[in-house]
């Protein structure tokens, strides 16, 4: 992306001042919101390496990266809502994210609704699951 990129995860911010800190590793997200926003952005940008590590360990099968590797090249991500958040701040070891996501898929647009889990490990945030 150029330096003056705005970010995948339309947060109206350029993507060096957004998420990729979080994908370089320079920084980690202190949120549940900021997870979600990062990882809706490496959907966009193809980035399964950031997709595995901040998953959940309990919910990371062994499969996820290669399901992920076999699906990221067939959908181009392109719009995403926050619907509603609850909990998941600095202090919090638990939140809720729920977010509209539209996206490309074979010439044809489609949108998906999720309702998204993150638990806090070790000080970290990580996807644990969601529901559509």
């Amino acid at each position: 992306m150029s330096e003056s990129a705005l970010c995948p995860c339309h947060s109206e911010q350029l993507y060096t001042d957004c998420c990729e800190p979080f994908h370089t590793g320079t920084a980690y997200p202190s949120s549940a919101l900021q997870l979600m926003r990062s990882r809706y952005s490496a959907y966009a940008l193809r980035l399964v390496h950031y997709l595995v590590k901040t998953t959940h360990p309990d919910k990371a099968k062994s499969s996820l990266q290669r399901n992920l590797m076999q699906s990221v090249h067939n959908i181009t991500w392109t719009n995403l809502t926050i619907i509603k958040t609850s909990a998941g701040t600095a202090d919090d070891k638990v939140g809720k994210v729920s977010f509209e996501a539209t996206y490309m898929e074979a010439g044809r647009e489609y949108s998906m609704v999720e309702h998204s889990r993150f638990r806090k490990r070790d000080g970290k945030w990580y996807y644990y699951d969601g529901k559509g």
